[in-house]
């Protein structure tokens, strides 16, 4: 159960989905792993939701599928045949919580209110639901009840947007968001799987925030590397930061001073959050030089480069 919520972690956002006709479940999934988020919460609402599971889970064994919106425990036996991940309910029912427990299955509760909380702390929970999100509260909420729940994690869902989506991702007790609008019900009668992806591309870019940093120049030695800033200082009058490793002439160009990762150099790209950006990165099929890492004293990675080379440069992900 820890590994599922560590790829949630990762992922950021859960597709909440409704699906009313069983044969859109697969092409739907598709269109939100085709725009990097291989994972969805296919919730109770209709009667196709345990085929939908199923389908998704035979055709797109890549992705993460949980169950939504259940209410008692034969729901929950259900979404085990199907094959789901995880249980998500909209309300705290102690009696689906202890049986998803004694089932093995990782079930998050909704919980808006310190008393849920402290009953999913009671069942040792380590992640619960926060729903539905704006209504109770938004963000102001979530951080009023993380100050005495301080190692319980949420998930908030309902009526998350991209442009309030990063706000509750900041914050450090948010494991991840849960939403619709990039799979809005309209869209999926509609078959408007293209869409469907483009705006799961889009929520993917907000989270991520991916910002040029700084682009690095190989140089031979220091004195090359002196050479190569001064020419910039002088032709442009920008400013020289000389460090041991490199000369930063701006903020926007370092000049190595010995070879360093990349031939030509190296091009240094900000995010927003690196566990979420080194999944993302790998999910669309590159890998990473782990050696490469800097991390800080609690052990979170800074900076990282990955593995291979692109058209001669080196890229590098730095944390903002």
């Amino acid at each position: 159960m820890d590994d599922i919520l560590k790829r949630i972690g990762e992922l950021g956002i859960v597709p909440v989905i409704k699906i009313e006709d069983v044969e859109k479940a697969v092409p739907l999934a598709q269109a939100l792993y085709n725009g990097g988020l291989p994972c969805a919460e296919i919730t109770f609402r209709t009667k196709a939701a345990a085929e939908a599971i199923r389908r998704v889970r035979e055709t797109l064994p890549g992705m993460l599928v949980g169950a939504g919106t259940i209410l008692n425990k034969e729901q929950v036996d259900q979404s085990i045949e199907a094959g789901a991940a995880f249980i998500v309910s909209p309300g705290f029912n102690p009696k689906v919580v202890k049986y998803c427990k004694e089932k093995g299955i990782l079930i998050i509760p909704g919980c808006s209110n310190p008393s849920d909380v402290e009953q999913a702390i009671e069942l040792d929970l380590k992640v619960v639901k926060f729903f539905p999100a704006e209504a109770a509260g938004g963000l102001k909420m979530i951080k009023s009840m993380a100050a005495p729940y301080a190692e319980m994690k949420f998930m908030p869902t309902g009526g998350l947007t991209p442009q309030n989506m990063s706000d509750y991702l900041s914050f450090p007790n948010v494991v991840a968001c849960g939403g619709s609008w990039m799979a809005k019900d309209e869209l999926v009668e509609a078959g408007d799987f293209e869409q469907i992806t483009l705006l799961t591309r889009n929520a993917i870019e907000i989270m991520l925030g991916f910002r040029l940093k700084h682009v690095g120049i190989t140089a031979g030695n220091d004195q090359e590397a002196k050479k190569i800033a001064d020419f910039l200082t002088n032709l442009f009058g920008f400013q020289q930061t000389d460090n041991n490793a490199s000369i930063f002439v701006s903020e926007a160009i370092e000049v190595m001073k010995q070879p360093h990762f990349g031939t030509k150099g190296h091009i240094a790209v900000q995010t927003n959050s690196m566990e979420r950006a080194i999944s993302y990165i790998k999910h669309k099929g590159y890998s990473f030089n782990h050696e490469s890492a800097v991390s800080d004293p609690k052990g979170k990675i800074k900076s990282i480069y990955l593995k291979d080379e692109i058209f001669g440069f080196a890229l590098h992900l730095v944390q903002k």
